[in-house]
């Protein structure tokens, strides 16, 4: 009996899901995986902070005002008795959806003025780059300031400001990257071939410029996160009794000298947020780039 072996040349196993999975554990340094876990431990903080909270974060208790971290009260009170962790652990919703809108809108402004800087006619082109020049000349923060000032101090109006303020720095990455990929060998053949220029920018540039640019929206959140705690401290921002990080900071800066718990918890949320999604974005930003090569 002749056994033909393209018969059974579809039924080779596969490597199971979970191998690949584990694998990938594996291959991943601790730091990016402690990154991950915390990532997640404040995305759940975000979309239901009642399961991860231990106290109502708007009840005042006064007789148990500025208590100092303890197993009934894990990061202490306030100056009216709040607990702070569940104020924390409330007020990631409000600073997470702030990070991620600025990084939306400055992501949404550098696209069109990225590749409207670099595709665009020159007419067009010169304008947009000596706009990006001027604003750039401008510290983030200070552009910021200035949005709020017109706006007024609110979260929608953070949220726009350092979305508006972050803006002129990755335009200028679209930019460049756009422009590096336009001059491109294979973009260079789809156009001796006879691609449409709407076909050149759809299928060759746009893919091509967003792939190494992903890594930007996990720093930019952590980042965007930063300048508006540093707003709403200053006082620019939200305002108590939200739970907002920035607007914990700017409450609990009156009693820094008798609880320092009250700036120094608030501010290790702030860092940790930031650390970990930055570190989240520099390993997709390397695996990218390792792809490529």
């Amino acid at each position: 009996m002749t056994v033909h072996l393209s018969e059974y040349a579809g039924t080779a196993v596969k490597p199971s899901f979970w191998r690949h999975f584990f694998t990938a554990i594996i291959s991943t340094p601790l730091s990016v995986l402690l990154s991950i876990l915390l990532a997640l431990f404040f995305i759940v903080a975000a979309i239901t902070p009642s399961l991860l909270a231990t106290h109502d974060p708007f009840s005042t208790d006064l007789y148990n005002a500025l208590q100092e971290p303890s197993a009934g009260h894990l990061f202490g009170t306030d100056d009216i008795g709040r607990d702070l962790y569940s104020r924390i652990i409330w007020g990631t919703r409000q600073s997470l959806l702030i990070g991620i809108g600025a990084m939306a809108i400055a992501m949404v402004g550098a696209i069109v003025f990225g590749f409207a800087a670099a595709l665009a006619p020159r007419w067009i082109a010169g304008p947009i780059n000596r706009l990006l020049e001027i604003l750039l000349a401008f510290p983030t923060l200070l552009l910021a300031l200035l949005f709020v000032a017109l706006l007024g101090p609110s979260a929608s109006s953070l949220l726009i400001s350092v979305g508006i303020g972050t803006s002129p720095g990755y335009a200028r990455l679209v930019r460049a990257q756009a422009l590096k990929v336009k001059g491109s060998g294979y973009v260079e053949a789809a156009r001796a071939l006879g691609h449409s220029p709407r076909k050149l920018f759809l299928q060759h540039i746009v893919p091509n410029v967003f792939r190494p640019l992903s890594s930007l929206v996990a720093l930019g959140i952590g980042q965007s996160v930063v300048w508006a705690s540093g707003l709403s401290f200053l006082g620019l921002g939200v305002v108590p009794p939200s739970p907002e990080w920035g607007a914990l900071l700017e409450a609990g800066k009156i009693n820094v000298t008798v609880a320092w718990w009250l700036e120094v918890l608030p501010g290790i949320a702030i860092v940790l947020v930031a650390l970990s999604f930055t570190q989240i974005g520099r390993y997709v930003q390397q695996r990218s780039e390792g792809g490529q090569d």
